[in-house]
């Protein structure tokens, strides 16, 4: 690794990033998330430079994910000697991703991706380095810190808002990456936002500073990767200012998502009640979620589509429920077009209540509801493998891939055809599973016994099934299909 300069900051002849510092004040105890890649360590390199200028007590925090071996070792020593070199205390931690992303059938966590698994436990210590002090064994000074600076860039957002755009994002999804987040106890700052990739390369070249390339960045079995090094590049050749474009496109729809709560918390107070009317005048609100909240239907449909789909949503995440588009607009068909006494039964348990004056909103824990709309009802969707199942009302979307280091030039695997569609629906009564490391099939039924899976969520449980057999059921990691790979995603 080439030396550094002795001096805290960069040479006068190179020209510094462009960071943003309007969420940096003096005496912030600021942490870079450092992973050794070329943005954090541009970034650490930035803030060294100008900490003095800005007022900051700087630090560095690396966080080995048990992934990747001895490469992961390399990037911690490389994060370690470079914080030294810098006199920049250093926090550093080990988790174990590949095991926490697996499901507990005892907690009922469901599986989830590498990425997933691995954000997760990420913002979970910086939570825990923002919470408490940290021995002198792990960091030169002990110190509870005030932020953490992750290196999210311009090319990072338009990836995020690309990413989410494909799933079917609402627009407060399509804000990507916003520039101060503030999760449980922690704050995290993103300083480098308006800075492109090439301009970090640009600015590292200058000073002489090497940097880690982690291998994992170029498996397209991630959908970050695939979007990365195949989508955009493809989009970029109808236009090359695409990520600008998708850059611009996420703080406009950051700034018009402040309007919108703002709106919602003049509204909301004035359309959405809780309880049920109360005999006399007023409202029994009950207690507990059965009680739900309720909107006056003709004040609901006098206003404008997007102002009741937000209040619908709104209302429901009062509930503890995320509305996709199609559930949305069930409800809010019921509202424009419903008969008095209509119920619909949603996903997460949500029941929809049309009265003759009123939309009631509750959770329905334990028992289906009557009634039921085409959302309860059984649903499937199609696809062929390889290829892409989005099914929002299952709220997953399933990317299939083949394994082709395992298929013959035939198309076969140990001797049978693959198949060639795949077909993603509601459980039903029969089905089984093989679960992985498991000795033999498994009913359905018994195993969502074991996830303590009940009511309407059970009902419209997903499974996969190809070439007649179960191949992937939500929240359980069942034993692969030979020749294909299948992941994961959430939908919006």
């Amino acid at each position: 690794m080439p030396r550094l300069p002795k001096s805290k900051s960069a040479p006068n002849s190179v020209q510094g990033l462009p960071l943003d510092t309007s969420l940096l004040k003096p005496g912030m105890r600021l942490a870079v998330a450092l992973s050794g890649g070329a943005d954090s360590v541009a970034l650490l390199r930035a803030l060294a430079a100008r900490r003095e200028e800005l007022g900051l007590v700087l630090h560095a925090a690396h966080l080995h994910h048990g992934l990747r071996g001895q490469e992961a070792d390399g990037d911690l020593e490389f994060c370690r000697e470079l914080a030294a070199k810098l006199d920049i205390p250093f926090h550093e931690a080990r988790v174990d991703v590949a095991q926490e992303a697996k499901a507990d059938a005892k907690s009922g966590k469901p599986a989830e991706t590498i990425e997933e698994a691995a954000r997760r436990l990420r913002y979970a210590w910086f939570r825990q380095l923002s919470s408490k002090s940290l021995p002198h064994a792990v960091v030169r000074h002990a110190v509870v810190l005030d932020a953490v600076a992750t290196a999210h860039t311009l090319d990072d957002q338009a990836e995020t808002v690309l990413a989410k755009f494909l799933r079917g994002a609402w627009t407060e999804g399509l804000s990507g990456i916003h520039p101060k987040l503030e999760t449980a106890g922690a704050v995290i700052l993103r300083p480098l936002l308006a800075v492109t990739r090439t301009e970090i390369e640009t600015y590292l070249h200058a000073l002489g500073q090497d940097w880690r390339e982690d291998s994992s960045n170029r498996h397209l079995t991630f959908t970050r990767n695939r979007i990365r090094h195949e989508l955009l590049p493809l989009l970029e050749g109808w236009n090359p200012r695409l990520r600008e474009h998708l850059a611009q496109m996420a703080q406009l729809a950051h700034d018009e998502e402040a309007w919108w709560q703002a709106e919602l918390a003049r509204l909301a107070p004035q359309l959405i009640l809780p309880g049920r009317p109360a005999r006399g005048g007023g409202r029994a609100a009950g207690e507990g979620p059965g009680a739900g909240l309720a909107m006056d239907v003709t004040r609901l449909a006098a206003l404008v589509p997007a102002v009741q789909r937000r209040l619908l949503r709104h209302a429901a995440v009062q509930l503890g429920v995320a509305l996709d588009f199609a559930a949305t607009e069930t409800v809010r068909s019921l509202v424009l077009g419903g008969r008095a006494g209509q119920r619909l039964a949603l996903p997460q348990g949500l029941c929809a209540e049309r009265t003759a004056r009123e939309l009631r909103l509750s959770i329905v824990p334990n028992t289906a509801a009557k009634g039921e709309s085409a959302i309860r009802q059984e649903q499937q969707y199609s696809g062929q493998i390889p290829g892409t199942i989005n099914a929002p009302v299952f709220g997953v979307c399933l990317r299939i891939a083949i394994r082709a280091a395992e298929v013959a030039e035939d198309g076969r695997v140990d001797g049978k055809d693959q198949p060639k569609m795949a077909i993603l629906r509601n459980w039903k009564a029969g089905d089984r599973v093989r679960l992985r490391y498991s000795s033999k099939p498994r009913k359905v039924k018994e195993v969502l016994e074991r996830l303590h899976v009940t009511g309407t969520e059970r009902a419209i449980w997903p499974v996969l099934e190809a070439g007649g057999c179960i191949v992937w059921m939500q929240g359980v990691e069942l034993e692969p299909l030979p020749g294909l790979t299948i992941t994961t995603e959430e939908t919006a």
